[in-house]
């Protein structure tokens, strides 16, 4: 696992870009999508609202990203096949328990949780529903969410199973730092350190090439493997790749 450690999320989401391209390696994946992956990194920040929160060189900026948190937060009247929003607010989609359905605001169960055992290690949300997910073409990222309480301010570690990290990282922290933050003024706490774990970071090389170039700069910042060099051919590199 490669650890990342960065003074806000736009440098956070830069450093991210930066290891899978030049640590990762080429694979297609079961859809047919050329991608580079690399092996399992966690991202370290500590002080998440910290600016700047999302890096310049993103096609999406503040407008987006504020939108994209407040659908998290709030939920969307966009319909998808499956929303963070639900997962955490409203989980239990298509379960019952004798016989009435299940609706679990698991966000709700974090703040109790940590108000009657503010030590505890178990304020834990998932959003994986295996009655749904495992026929869904595009099933949740984001698994997990725990937090803790710590020297007076709430610590949020969330884990993804797979996490495109130039286009869908950058907004995740984002968002996800805002929950952070909503989750602990519910309890009186400071906005502690916020912990990313990929567990398949990658990148669509191909279908992404515009978006790589402003975090590369043409070999200036970010050394890519071979394959994305010969994919994109826009600077010298590309002729020794």
């Amino acid at each position: 696992m490669r650890i990342i450690r960065a003074p806000h999320l736009a440098r956070a989401h830069e450093l991210a870009v930066k290891t899978v391209l030049e640590k990762g390696w080429a694979l297609e994946t079961e859809n047919a999508e050329a991608t580079i992956e690399s092996e399992e990194i966690a991202i370290e920040v500590e002080h998440p609202f910290a600016e700047p929160m999302f890096s310049p060189r993103s096609r999406f900026q503040r407008r987006f990203m504020e939108c994209y948190a407040e659908n998290l937060l709030h939920g969307s009247d966009a319909v998808f096949e499956y929303d963070y929003h639900r997962r955490l607010f409203d989980w239990g989609e298509r379960l019952t328990v004798d016989g009435a359905e299940v609706h679990a605001d698991q966000i709700a169960y974090i703040v109790e949780k940590l108000k009657a055992a503010p030590v505890s290690r178990r304020a834990v949300a998932v959003t994986w529903n295996p009655v749904i997910d495992e026929a869904l073409d595009d099933c949740p990222c984001l698994q997990l969410v725990q937090c803790l309480l710590r020297d007076g301010a709430l610590r949020m570690k969330v884990v993804f199973r797979s996490n495109d990290m130039l286009s869908a990282a950058g907004a995740n922290m984002f968002a996800l730092a805002h929950l952070q933050k909503a989750i602990a003024d519910r309890l009186g706490a400071a906005c502690g350190r916020y912990t990313h774990i990929s567990l398949v970071p990658h990148i669509y090389y191909r279908r992404d090439l515009p978006d790589i170039e402003p975090f590369c700069r043409k070999g200036a910042d970010i050394r890519p493997v071979a394959a994305v060099c010969r994919a994109c051919g826009r600077c010298p590199r590309a002729s020794q790749a």
